[in-house]
């Protein structure tokens, strides 16, 4: 009977180089970072966001390229499904609120959409994964007699308090975005048609009407109030409109701090923060009849869904103002 000979292989065996994965690993990581730059420059020139907004996308995005990193699960251009459930799994067990997981979780499907538009990798581990339901709160707005309380505590002798008035002014008057008052410049202005042409999210160009108090505001910031501000710049002055005490950019921190003082100087005790004043910008023009069309076009909204919400707050006012009439009260004679 013939017996088979083994014949066993020669030579040394193949093995697998560990430095060669950790510059796969290291190459993939460096790979990860330039895309989060990549992504930076998109949102900041392509969909003209701002910077706050981006900065909000950026670190949810590091919060998953850390997640992964500490876990030894790879990088962001290695990630699959299961990382991506692990990684909400984690959020939802540290108790964070739905709408910060909601949130997170859109950064993070948005930003794998663009991956795989720019072909950096093929797949977005976060597609097939569901939102939380968020419960819908309805924006905080002001009431008219706080808002006139507000604008009558800024002293309007000042160039400080000029531009300070201006800003409130087109924040409320006209319901624009911080990002997009500190980016107008005055060739925005169509004093003559009582219009400011505004360059919105995505770059999307939209004409908002100025009231009369709002020009007027306008027109002694520009002429007096302006010029005496940029008289401490000993360099170029900037393009833009509003600048800040000492004849700068004003950014949208700046704006907040300026909001801030003015509240103090109202003696306001309300927490007000400067994408209130839109909410109320909105409410209030509902309120006065306006249809909204109208006031989605004004605020620059791509769907009507997201305005809306106003008319919700509408609504609460109308029970509100209900509580007065005599049949809703128990004091029947």
């Amino acid at each position: 009977m013939a017996v088979k000979k083994t014949i066993r292989p020669t030579g040394k065996r193949s093995v697998p180089s560990v430095k060669k994965k950790e510059t796969v690993t290291i190459d993939n990581e460096s790979k990860s970072i330039e895309a989060i730059e990549k992504y930076r420059e998109y949102l900041t020139a392509e969909r003209n966001y701002s910077e706050y907004t981006i900065n909000a996308y950026i670190d949810d995005i590091c919060e998953f390229k850390d997640f992964l990193k500490e876990e030894e699960m790879g990088t962001l251009i290695t990630a699959r499904s299961i990382h991506a459930r692990n990684f909400m799994t984690r959020l939802f067990n540290k108790d964070f609120k739905k709408k910060s997981i909601a949130r997170k979780l859109s950064s993070l499907k948005n930003f794998y959409r663009y991956l795989i538009t720019e072909k950096i990798v093929t797949k977005n581990p976060f597609e097939l994964i569901e939102s939380p339901k968020v419960e819908k709160s309805l924006p905080r707005f002001l009431y008219k007699e706080e808002i006139e309380k507000i604008f009558s505590s800024i002293d309007k002798t000042t160039a400080i308090g000029k531009r300070n008035l201006a800003i409130m002014e087109i924040l409320y008057g006209s319901g624009l975005r911080v990002s997009e008052l500190v980016s107008l410049e005055e060739k925005n202005l169509d004093f003559s048609n009582a219009m400011i042409k505004v360059l919105g999210k995505g770059s999307k160009e939209r004409y908002v009407p100025m009231n009369l108090r709002t020009i007027e505001a306008l027109n002694n910031y520009i002429h007096v109030g302006r010029p005496e501000l940029v008289l401490k710049v000993e360099t170029v002055q900037p393009s833009v409109l509003f600048v800040n005490r000492n004849g700068g950019a004003l950014t949208t921190r700046g704006v907040r701090v300026i909001i801030n003082k003015i509240l103090e100087d109202a003696a306001e005790s309300i927490h007000v923060y400067p994408h209130m004043l839109r909410h109320t910008f909105a409410t209030h023009l509902l309120d006065g009849g306006a249809d909204l069309r109208s006031v989605q076009e004004m605020l620059g909204h791509s769907n009507l869904s997201t305005t809306q919400i106003y008319t919700h707050v509408s609504t609460e006012q109308l029970k509100k103002s209900m509580e007065n009439h005599p049949r809703q009260r128990n004091d029947r004679k």
